[in-house]
């Protein structure tokens, strides 16, 4: 879909003359030089932009126009022809550098670290806007050491603190991280902190924490982008807005080309599996390019947990079924770590993706949706509301509800919220033709529970392919038509399961699953199934880099010019933000004072 339509808005183009493919455009930012190439179309070398009425300006017209135009002539920009052989005999159709595989917090980070150490910058977003997993995210960042912050609040804090909680031995969360990650994230907090608030990043005015394994208060949560229409879900807890906006703002002021609708294909690197990275390749609108960076490439593709054959690599519970924290505006397919590991990188700390720590895997809050992670709700004024369908409904007590896998049978306390909980969803359903992966997860319930809960089971808080009625608990198993639901619930399990349920209410005490005083009997018409699937979120693991972000290959040595950073980095599983702006600034620093290739 168009990145006018998604976000309901429009850009229309209209072809105002050519420039020829020799000539270089004033408005190109310093260091970044289009190079002519069989791409290259001189009819379309310059664009003039029309307004629509409710086109927003600048920042829409950079938005959408950069998604709509082939790779030739990016808004605008004159194209220059230079020598087309150049390192390892490359032809080029653009060149900074610094590229950054992403637009998300990372790579935001990555970006305006490296143009402040003086660096040209490009970067390759596939979607159609910026901000990934941080745009609609919490906006909480961990981050000590000694901020002005925690200064503020009387918060003593230190790097080595910082370090000393992220070793802990009694933490799953911090015990299998590489402790020279560790060690520079810990020395980075401070001045990565200051760099936030020096772009532009605003926090509450309050101490929050400590959480997860830090052991004194350094979260601070930033505060939400003020203009509605640049952000995915205007729901109060979702500031992540905050952050990438106002990195996004500063990588621009600062002379950053950012190329919407671009998918990064591959890393082009000297040899198959030596030499230096080079650039990479991309396609936009069915054309190709190639883009140089000349001094790094920084791999911030947002980690793996979309891609299903990844993910099962260390979890093979984790089918098809499981939806995505993020998800539909932000996937994590893993590409940036697959592009790596082609040219010689590995992946690093795997532990942590199996060890059951943190936000691995989250019970949802929304049922009745497919997207209803535990705290991020889509409103329908979301400008991405016609991807996602529905709401879903808060369900506040799941003392309403009965949880059942495909088969129709409980599994589990339906109270319970830990990974005893969700090792049970993930547990074998009984359909032999399903073996891997717990199937989908539905809660069961009737009309006293709409009641009670005050849901409205209508559209759109809820979706007709995940939310299923009937006046009977048997047409309430043929109702279900789901394409996670491989083969229909059997009927007389589910009656068998409610009966079975209703008579431990009357007992008040559930001897299958321990479920403390059962309160509600399913009785009253109509009965509802609405999906209630576990969803994935951290990606926990990635690829190996040391501490100035370089990527590694098997044997530990640096692959030149490559970097990582965000959640496709491994070696320290912390979860948030924090991590992801430490080494994004890292990588963008170090990229910026390398030597550049000729």
């Amino acid at each position: 879909m168009a990145a006018h339509r998604e976000c309901r808005r429009a850009v229309a183009f209209r072809r105002k003359g050519s420039m020829p493919c020799g000539s270089r455009c004033s408005l190109a930012p310093a260091g970044i030089t289009e190079i002519s190439s069989p791409h290259c179309e001189s009819e379309d070398a310059s664009m003039s932009i029309e307004k629509n009425e409710d086109d927003i300006g600048r920042r829409d017209f950079l938005r959408k126009g950069a998604a709509g135009v082939g790779a030739s002539a990016l808004l605008g920009f004159g194209v220059q022809e230079v020598e087309a052989q150049r390192g390892g005999g490359q032809r080029w159709d653009m060149t900074a550098d610094f590229v950054t595989i992403g637009a998300g917090t990372a790579g935001l980070a990555g970006a305006v670290s490296a143009l402040e150490h003086g660096a040209s910058v490009i970067m390759v977003e596939e979607n159609f806007d910026i901000g990934g997993h941080g745009m609609v995210s919490g906006g909480n960042v961990h981050l000590g050491g000694g901020t002005s912050r925690q200064k503020k609040f009387g918060i003593q804090d230190s790097p080595d603190q910082v370090y000393n909680d992220w070793v802990r031995y009694d933490h799953r969360e911090s015990r299998y991280s590489d402790r020279d990650l560790v060690r520079a994230f810990a020395d980075e907090n401070a001045p990565a902190f200051e760099f936030l608030i020096a772009n532009g990043v605003q926090f509450t005015d309050e101490a929050t924490g400590p959480g997860s394994a830090s052991t004194v208060r350094r979260q601070g949560t930033a505060v939400q982008w003020p203009i509605k229409s640049e952000i995915m879900t205007s729901e109060p807890s979702r500031r992540g807005s905050g952050i990438v906006r106002a990195l996004e703002k500063a990588a621009r002021a600062k002379g950053a080309k950012i190329l919407l609708k671009h998918k990064m294909t591959s890393i082009v690197r000297e040899n198959p599996s030596s030499g230096r990275a080079l650039g990479i390749t991309a396609t936009t609108e069915g054309r190709a390019l190639r883009i140089e960076a000349k001094k790094g490439v920084l791999v911030a593709t947002g980690g793996h947990t979309s891609n299903v054959a990844f993910r099962r690599m260390f979890d093979p519970r984790l089918t098809e079924e499981y939806q995505v924290a993020g998800e539909p505006y932000s996937r994590q397919p893993g590409d940036g770590e697959l592009a790596a590991m082609a040219i010689g990188a590995v992946l690093w700390g795997t532990a942590s993706q199996t060890v059951e720590a943190g936000a691995w895997l989250n019970k949802t809050a929304y049922i009745g949706c497919r997207w209803g992670y535990s705290s991020l709700h889509w409103p329908a004024d979301s400008p991405i509301f016609d991807r996602i369908k529905a709401t879903g409904l808060a369900n506040v007590d799941w003392q309403n509800v009965i949880l059942v896998n495909q088969s129709g049978r409980r599994f589990y306390n339906e109270l319970a919220t830990g990974h005893e909980f969700l090792n049970a969803a993930l547990g074998y359903s009984g359909n032999s033709t399903k073996l891997n992966g717990g199937g989908p997860i539905w809660a069961i319930f009737d009309a006293d529970a709409v009641t009670r809960q005050k849901w409205d089971p209508r559209p759109p808080n809820v979706d007709p392919e995940y939310f299923f009625s009937a006046d009977t608990i048997q047409e309430l198993t043929r109702a279900i038509a789901n394409p996670y639901q491989t083969r229909p619930m059997p009927g007389a399990v589910l009656q068998d399961t409610v009966t079975k349920y209703n008579s431990f209410v009357d007992a008040g005490t559930d001897t299958d699953f321990k479920k403390p005083a059962p309160r509600y009997k399913i009785q009253k018409p109509p009965f509802y199934a609405a999906w209630s699937t576990p969803i994935l979120h951290d990606s926990l693991c990635g690829l190996r880099t040391n501490a100035k972000a370089q990527t590694l290959d098997m044997q530990g040595q640096v692959i030149p010019g490559l970097y990582c950073a965000g959640e496709s980095q491994g070696g320290f599983a912390q979860h948030g933000l924090g991590r992801a702006i430490v080494f994004g600034r890292i990588a963008g620093r170090e990229a910026a004072q390398s030597r550049a290739r000729t």
